[in-house]
């Protein structure tokens, strides 16, 4: 009897979105009536997301991807004899070809994200098979200084938004004296237009257990904590399956890999709070308390979690310790330009055609991620603005979407990249209408621990609210802009952290670019932002 035909249909949330569910059931069900052998692989997303569930069949050629399939494309795809191989069904109208071949995953440098898609997410035996373990097999062999050189001779920089040296803040953490460390992961992903840690988690949680055992090897810490929105039931339900999975065969625990070494782990779920996306205000949440900011310093690589050291990075930082560790350094080093070593998982939302993730070595444009990842707007008008780096970042105009996409040439034009997330918007947005979701967006989500960003966002909104009401009195107008452009200026210099701190970006740039939508004339804005 031959082997069963290998069929991959996601299980990421996005392609359960989309019916993937329905849709293996669908191609089990008409494999047995057909009397054709399938083994169905719940894999994790490859990241086109306007392609979900995007179906692959195992073929001698290579994986063959299928979609965006419905149930009930199910039957015509058995009957062009999709499970007979790569030539048979090109004709069908949801045949993309080879997946290694399609444009959008071909032009991309899957570093992080090497596994996602590929694998099944819970399978131990298809993790190692497809590399992982390598990064830690080596770390147990290092002594603890020597991973820390190798984070800091790699360049990388946290993920999460501040981009601050990774290696560094593992050093501090290392010599801060200590009985007890910690790790801690931020997965509170709550940035508009993201989803990168959502896809990692969903689609390779061992990478993220990996890192962070690495890490805690690193620093002298026994125990982590994967702090996880409670948005995200699937990735929850994943991470906790593959820990169990993970313990039971020794790779995390007292003896981790027969080592004598000891690291375990275990995920908390966020309530919805998009503060706790701040390093501080996390720690507060995982001790039982309110999520409100601390005041810095002490620094919690110094005093942390319950007091103690503690490495706090984000998912996509920890889940690309391993491929550092497996290939040394240099190897991560060599990708990107200028201090942005190595790459970024982009994520691409809001008004674009194809959707989906992104990872690409740092130096590309945002033009480049738009038309040539993107395809351009879904409604097929011009695209006007971009947001990068989430609900904080600024609203980029299409005079600065050829800036290189490194951390410091995007300081230098007041934006952040963050984690990211870039969100586009056609010729249609009303760019004083963003500007005030903004800050409306920062007063809902305020901890209220700071009066600038407290109050703050709260007259902010009033503020832009005056102005739109001004109508034709110019004077009027005028004087609000003025009081705005202060109060922005007072939320980014006395905000305790980056929710009030970094508010105002996204108002200032939506009235140095986009003027007119506030009924003001350029020069004049121009002169304020200045």
């Amino acid at each position: 009897m031959s082997a069963p035909i290998v069929i991959y249909v996601p299980r990421d949330a996005a392609a359960l979105a989309m019916d993937a569910d329905a849709v293996a059931r669908e191609i089990e069900r008409v494999a047995d009536a057909r009397g054709q052998s399938v083994q169905i692989v719940r894999n994790g997303s490859r990241g086109l997301l306007w392609l979900e569930p995007m179906v692959e069949v195992a073929t001698p050629a290579g994986r063959v991807a299928y979609g965006p399939v419905a149930p009930e494309d199910v039957a015509s795809l058995f009957d062009a004899g999709w499970l007979a191989g790569a030539d048979k069904t090109a004709a069908h109208p949801l045949h993309l070809g080879l997946t290694e071949q399609i444009p959008y995953l071909k032009q991309q440098e899957r570093l992080t994200f090497a596994r996602v898609g590929v694998i099944d997410p819970l399978s131990l035996q298809d993790y190692a098979a497809h590399g992982g373990l390598a990064g830690l097999k080596r770390a147990l062999a290092m002594e603890p200084a020597h991973i820390i050189d190798e984070m800091v001779t790699s360049g990388l920089r946290g993920r999460g938004g501040a981009a601050f040296p990774t290696g560094i803040k593992w050093k501090t953490v290392a010599g801060t004296p200590g009985e007890q460390k910690y790790i801690v992961c931020n997965a509170d992903e709550g940035d508009s237009g993201t989803f990168a840690d959502r896809l990692l988690m969903e689609g390779d949680p061992y990478v993220l257990i990996e890192g962070m055992t690495i890490a805690g090897l690193a620093v002298g810490a026994t125990y982590g904590y994967i702090y996880v929105r409670s948005e995200y039931p699937h990735a929850i339900e994943t991470l906790e399956a593959a820990i169990v999975r993970a313990r039971a065969v020794g790779w995390l625990g007292a003896d981790v890999h027969g080592s004598g070494r000891r690291f375990d782990l275990e995920v908390r779920k966020g309530a919805g709070a998009y503060i706790c996306g701040e390093e501080t205000s996390l720690l507060e949440s995982l001790e039982g308390k309110r999520g409100v900011v601390r005041a810095k310093p002490p620094l919690p690589a110094i005093s942390g979690l319950f007091g103690k050291p503690t490495v706090i990075n984000n998912v996509i930082s920890l889940a690309t310790v391993p491929i550092i560790l497996a290939k040394g350094a240099a190897y991560y080093r060599d990708y990107g330009v200028g201090r942005s070593h190595g790459t970024l998982p982009f994520q691409l939302a809001g008004n674009v055609k194809q959707g989906g993730l992104v990872e690409k070595a740092f130096g590309l444009s945002l033009r480049e991620l738009l038309y040539d990842f993107g395809g351009g707007s879904a409604t097929g008008r011009p695209l006007r603005a971009v947001q990068v780096g989430g609900p904080l970042g600024a609203y980029l105009p299409e005079s600065q979407w050829d800036v290189p996409l490194d951390y410091e040439a995007y300081i230098q034009i007041s934006a952040m990249i963050g984690h990211g997330g870039l969100v586009a918007f056609d010729d249609t947005v009303d760019m004083a209408r963003m500007a005030r979701y903004a800050m409306e967006f920062c007063a809902i989500e305020s901890c209220g621990k700071c009066t600038p960003c407290r109050i703050g966002s709260t007259r902010g909104v009033e503020t832009i609210d005056k102005i739109a009401a001004s109508g034709a009195n110019p004077a009027q107008r005028e004087q609000q802009v003025h009081l705005l452009l202060d109060l922005c200026d007072t939320m980014m210099g006395g905000s305790l952290c980056a929710l009030g701190g970094m508010a105002p970006y996204p108002v200032l740039s939506a009235l140095n670019h986009f003027p007119q939508d506030f009924g003001i004339e350029s020069s004049q804005s121009a002169a304020h932002a200045a």
